[in-house]
């Protein structure tokens, strides 16, 4: 079994930045992608971005030249840097990681609010 915890989200003003992290523990050798999806108030939760252990990345288009995601195989950690941060940005952020299943974070709140 995988098991994700989340961390970094927060209250930050439009044009600021955050970065979550994502550590990952357990059977961790089962894990081939992981990323971020998050759920706004009142809409479905959609994908933010992903990366394969490979390195490839997947973006929304909603946030492409202004979130990053990375990861550090040695810490089993994903991060995700959200720079530009927009009003529109704030939801609960949820780390996810698919080996057998997918598996889910706890969640963490990004709040973008002047």
């Amino acid at each position: 079994q995988v098991q994700l915890v989340e961390s970094g989200g927060g209250l930050v003003q439009p044009g600021g930045s955050l970065r979550l992290s994502c550590a990952a523990s357990g059977v961790i050798s089962s894990i081939y992608n992981m990323g971020w999806h998050r759920q706004a108030p009142g809409k479905q939760r959609e994908l933010v971005a992903s990366i394969t252990n490979g390195g490839s990345t997947n973006y929304a288009d909603s946030v492409k030249d202004r979130f990053t995601i990375s990861r550090d195989n040695a810490k089993n950690t994903v991060y995700l840097q959200m720079n530009s941060l927009k009003t529109e940005d704030t939801a609960v952020f949820y780390c996810h990681a698919d080996g057998v299943g997918r598996v889910w974070g706890q969640g963490t709140q990004v709040t973008v609010s002047s």
